[in-house]
């Protein structure tokens, strides 16, 4: 069963659920947006990126927030998608996130782009 993030109720009363894919998403997307220490049996899970919102949008800071987070995901996801490619980009203040990667579990090949404000 994967239970859709953030938990909520579905309309029959039960705990939302969502398939695997939109599950894995969900993952991703809590390590990106997990900051260092906030989870107490896991104070070394999160990614960086919570770090940046007041931090000059450079393409140097996007390029060491990529490394960051391709270690985020190799060391905490590992075993649910494999990398094929992920690409940070700064522009203004707009940081884009583009992570091209397989499932595991199925073999289903997904491109998913997140995009974000940060310090100009």
């Amino acid at each position: 069963m994967n239970v859709d993030w953030s938990w909520r109720f579905d309309d029959a009363g039960a705990t939302a659920t969502c398939d695997y894919p939109a599950h894995a998403l969900q993952m991703i997307e809590q390590l990106l947006f997990t900051a260092a220490g906030e989870r107490v049996m896991r104070p070394d899970l999160g990614s960086g990126l919570l770090q940046l919102p007041f931090s000059p949008n450079t393409p140097e800071v996007a390029g060491a927030l990529r490394f960051s987070i391709q270690a985020a995901i190799q060391q905490w996801l590992a075993d649910v998608i494999e990398i094929a490619e992920l690409d940070v980009s700064s522009e203004d203040a707009t940081l884009t996130i583009r992570l091209a990667y397989t499932l595991r579990a199925t073999g289903e090949q997904r491109t998913d782009t997140l995009v974000g404000q940060v310090g100009a």
